[in-house]
C-alpha cells in the first residue's frame, strides 16, 4: 500500500513539473517576458572613415639660422615679425679674433713662401754645381767623390724644396680657412620670409653649430603652412599620401581648414619607452590648402584624415554592433506538451573569433529578438558598414544600450518601438 502511495505521489509530481514547464513556455510564447526595444530598418548610408590626430602648425618652408663660428653678437638689425629679402644682413658677430687669425695666417704664408723661394734658389745652385762636377769628372779633372757629393746635395735640396712647397699649400689652406671663418661672422638671409622666431639679442654669445644646435632665429614662409600631426602605429598603415583631411585650429574655432597628406615619416617617434604608457607614433605632414593669414607656427591643430569612403553601403549605428560568447547566444527552445525542454544551439550557427567572441547585430522578427552574426567593414563617427549577415530592410535593434550589450537573448519576445532612421 505504501508502495502504491509513493508511486502515485511521483506521478502527481511529474504532472506538476510538466504543467509548470508548459505554463512557462506558453508565457514566453505569449510575451510574458517581453522587453521594449528601439528599432529601425537597416538601410544604405554614405560612410567616411577617418583617422584623428593632433599636432601643431608649422611653415612648410623655414630655415633655422645658426652661426657656423662662435662669437658675440655685435649687430642684429631685425626683430621678430620683420620681413626680410634674400641676401639681407641678419647678424654680425665680433670679428676681431677672426680678423687677427687671418692676419696671422697671411703672415705665416708670406714667411713660408719666402723660405720656399730660398729653397728653390738653393736647388738651382746645387743643380748647376752638379752639372759642373759632371763635366769635370768626364775630363778626369775632379774625383768621383766630389761628383757623388754634388749629386747628394741635389737630392737633398730637391726634397727640401718639395717640403717647402707642401708647407706653402698648408699655409694657403690655413689662410682660406681663416678668411672663411671671418666671412661667417656676417650672416645673410638665405630666403625671403618672416622672422618667425628670434632667440638672441645683441651682446649674447652664439655658440657655433659645430658644438651644438644654437638657433639664433628662424626665417619662415608663412604663406605656405602645414600641420604636423602624430598618428598611432595601428592607424598609420591606413594613411596614404594624397589623402584629404579637415583641420581644426584651437585658436580659430569657427573655421575648418582643408588639407592633404604630403609626407609620412618612415620611422617612428617612441615616447615613454619601456613603460606601460609607451606610445609609438609617426609624424605626418598635412599641407593646408586654404591657409589663413592668422595661422602662426606652433598653434595646436587636430586633423581628421579621410582614409576610406563609401558612397552607398549597408550600415547600422555603431551602438547596434555588440559581442557575445557562443554560450550567451544559446537558443531557448519553446516546447509544447509532451516535448522535452532543453537549452540547445544549432550547430555552427555562430563562429567565435580567436578571443572567443561573436560579433552580432540584434534583429526583430515576428516580435522575437534574434542575434545575427555579422562581418563589419569601415566605420564613420556614427555608423559601421555591414559586409554580411543582415540585409537592407531588416528590423535592427538600436536601443537601449544595456539591452543590446547585456540583456537581450535569442528567442526573447520584445516590443519594438520603431524610430525613423537618421543619417
Amino acid at each position: 500500500m505504501a508502495s502504491k502511495k509513493r508511486k502515485w505521489i511521483l506521478i502527481v509530481s511529474a504532472l506538476v513539473v510538466i504543467s509548470v514547464l508548459i505554463v512557462v513556455a506558453v508565457g514566453r510564447k505569449n510575451g510574458g517576458e517581453k522587453m521594449t526595444v528601439e528599432t529601425r530598418l537597416a538601410g544604405m548610408h554614405e560612410l567616411v572613415e577617418t583617422v584623428t590626430a593632433t599636432g601643431r602648425i608649422e611653415p612648410r618652408t623655414q630655415v633655422k639660422i645658426s652661426a657656423d663660428v662662435a662669437g658675440k653678437i655685435t649687430h642684429l638689425g631685425i626683430k621678430e615679425g620683420d620681413w626680410v629679402e634674400k641676401g639681407d644682413l641678419l647678424v654680425r658677430l665680433d670679428q676681431e679674433r677672426y680678423a687677427a687669425a687671418l692676419e696671422q695666417a697671411e703672415a705665416s704664408l708670406r714667411s713660408v713662401k719666402a723660405n720656399a723661394n730660398l729653397a728653390k734658389e738653393t736647388l738651382l745652385k746645387v743643380e748647376k754645381d752638379f752639372e759642373r762636377s759632371n763635366l769635370l769628372v768626364e775630363k778626369n779633372l775632379e774625383s768621383r767623390a766630389s761628383y757623388d757629393q754634388a749629386f747628394t746635395a741635389v737630392q737633398v735640396e730637391k726634397a727640401r724644396h718639395q717640403s717647402m712647397q707642401e708647407l706653402v699649400a698648408q699655409s694657403l689652406a690655413t689662410v682660406k680657412q681663416a678668411r672663411d671663418n671671418l666671412s661667417k661672422t656676417t650672416i645673410y638671409a638665405p630666403m625671403a620670409g618672416t622672422i618667425s622666431t628670434l632667440n638672441k639679442e645683441v651682446g649674447e654669445i652664439a655658440l657655433g653649430s659645430q658644438f651644438q644646435e644654437d638657433v639664433i632665429m628662424i626665417v619662415s614662409n608663412l604663406s605656405e603652412m602645414e600641420a604636423l600631426v602624430n598618428i598611432d602605429e595601428n592607424d598609420i598603415v591606413n594613411v596614404s599620401r594624397g589623402d584629404s583631411s579637415s583641420i581644426e585650429i584651437d585658436a580659430l574655432p569657427d573655421r575648418i581648414f582643408s588639407g592633404i597628406v604630403r609626407e609620412i615619416a618612415s620611422s617612428a617617434n617612441i615616447s615613454r619607452s619601456g613603460t606601460t604608457d609607451q606610445k609609438t607614433e609617426f609624424e605626418v605632414k598635412l599641407t593646408i590648402i586654404d591657409a589663413a593669414t592668422q595661422l602662426r607656427p606652433g598653434m595646436t591643430a587636430s586633423a581628421d584624415i579621410v582614409i576610406e569612403t563609401r558612397e552607398s553601403t549597408l550600415a547600422v549605428p555603431l551602438q547596434c554592433v555588440t559581442v557575445r560568447t557562443p554560450e550567451q547566444l544559446k537558443r531557448h527552445i519553446t516546447v509544447s506538451p509532451g516535448d522535452a525542454v532543453a537549452d540547445s544551439m544549432p550547430e555552427n550557427e555562430y563562429e567565435a573569433d580567436k578571443d572567443g567572441f561573436v560579433t552580432v547585430v540584434w534583429i526583430v522578427k515576428d516580435g522575437v529578438a534574434t542575434a545575427v552574426q555579422v562581418v563589419t567593414g569601415i566605420q564613420s563617427e556614427t555608423h559601421i558598414e555591414i559586409l554580411s549577415g543582415i540585409s537592407e530592410g531588416d528590423m535592427i535593434v538600436t536601443g537601449n544600450y544595456r539591452a543590446i550589450s547585456q540583456t537581450l537573448r535569442n528567442d526573447l519576445g520584445v516590443i519594438a518601438e520603431e524610430k525613423k532612421d537618421e543619417e
